[in-house]
């Protein structure tokens, strides 16, 4: 397995289900499932606080990319692993015993996925026990086996559309951590391994059956190690637009779809059968995806002229990166299917290019991703093709560009 790299960029805490919907529930909702969100809302700050005290303390020790302080021990474990190189795992060891047992699937050239799903077991200590590895046969656990076949899907849309070596570009392993905490609702990235909520069976369900979310959340650790978008603000809102735009096409990878077949729904399944509402987000229609009494109504904006100016604190969604991300999940859509065929073949490649090939600044605005898009349609396509065209228009409709583009 390739040598996992440290991410050249400080890693946001990504949420699939944004504080804005959590606090209203925490507000409103009853008292079981309030507390369930209140401390779903806790357990991501002090994560979020536990990831950058170890980034800080990773930067001061002076030691760029070392193993200590920015990556766990269970991590640093698999790094220095890694970095025997030509040495080995020690004989006899179980680390000796499966390297023997991947050999014969490895190839001169060829990528190939790994994957490790670990159960908390209603606890919070990561990763947690081991349960599955990559090779071996479903675990009866429902949760275990849908986060490693999402993984799995991830992976696959990344490697054979994208020509992408995992998250990182270098054979990143894939972790992935199961019945974390109590009723846990949410699912996120925490900038080294997923993090999977079981849902409070009232609101939401487990967050492992929708792949949609795990190709959103896995699509933060792409950009936290490509472009490294800041998570505030326009920049933000692009991190979270981009990881919907991805996830969305793992979902329709998945599902054989065409951009026009498919429904555009960003976690639909999420729900429960008790919340007014088809999905938590809806990219064709941003701002549509539900409305019920206790949750609210979804706020997403579709459009510039909609676009929520909101304080850049925790407490508004850091300017509204769940909101506003609303705007370029639209333009992505009207692009897609504009240009028609399957997103990952059509749109896909162009927003794939704008992310990684190191152009866009880390405070990019929609008006830069934008840019960066329809410079990769006339790269890719030329000027003046259908697919620039596609791309433009669907811009100049969400009000990013003007008349003229």
């Amino acid at each position: 397995m390739s040598t996992r790299r440290d991410a050249p960029h400080p890693p946001a805490i990504c949420g699939i289900i944004p504080p804005h919907l959590l606090a209203q529930i925490a507000a409103a909702g009853a008292d079981p499932q309030a507390e369930a969100a209140a401390r779903t809302l806790d357990i991501g700050r002090r994560v979020a606080g536990g990831r950058e005290v170890r980034a800080e303390r990773s930067r001061g020790s002076g030691a760029s990319g070392s193993a200590a302080g920015l990556v766990p021990p269970h991590l640093r474990r698999r790094l220095e692993g890694d970095r025997r190189g030509a040495e080995g795992p020690r004989p006899g060891t179980d680390e000796a015993r499966a390297a023997g047992a991947r050999e014969p699937a490895a190839e001169a050239g060829a990528t190939t996925v790994h994957r490790s799903i670990h159960d908390a077991r209603g606890g919070t200590t990561l990763p947690g026990v081991l349960v599955r590895e990559e090779g071996q046969e479903s675990s009866g656990d429902e949760s275990v086996d849908e986060a490693y076949d999402g993984l799995g899907a991830t992976w696959t849309l990344y490697d054979q559309a994208f020509d992408r070596n995992s998250l990182d570009d270098a054979g990143m392993e894939l972790i992935a951590t199961v019945h974390y905490g109590q009723d846990f609702e949410n699912a996120f990235w925490d900038g080294e391994q997923m993090i999977f909520g079981d849902g409070d069976g009232v609101y939401f369900r487990s967050f492992t059956n929708a792949v949609d979310v795990i190709g959103h959340e896995l699509t933060h650790g792409v950009v936290q190690f490509s472009a490294g978008l800041i998570y505030v603000g326009q920049p933000g809102a692009l991190h979270e637009s981009v990881a919907d735009c991805f996830g969305s096409m793992v979902k329709q990878q998945v599902l054989d779809q065409s951009a026009q077949e498919a429904d555009w729904l960003i976690g639909e399944g999420v729900f429960t059968d008790a919340v007014q509402g088809e999905a938590l987000r809806s990219m064709k229609a941003p701002g549509t995806a539900y409305d019920d009494p206790v949750l609210g109504k979804d706020p997403q904006t579709a459009s510039m002229d909609e676009y929520a100016d909101l304080p850049h604190d925790a407490e508004n969604d850091n300017g509204g990166v769940h909101i506003n991300s609303g705007i370029a999940n639209r333009a992505f859509y009207l692009a897609a299917t504009g240009i028609g065929g399957t997103s990952w073949e059509g749109a896909g490649p162009l927003w794939y290019d704008a992310l990684t090939r190191g152009g866009l600044p880390k405070d990019a605005d929609f008006d830069a991703f934008a840019r960066a898009t329809l410079d990769a349609a006339i790269r890719r396509h030329g000027e003046g093709s259908a697919q620039h065209g596609a791309v433009a228009e669907a811009w100049r409709t969400v009000g990013v560009l003007g008349a003229r583009g």
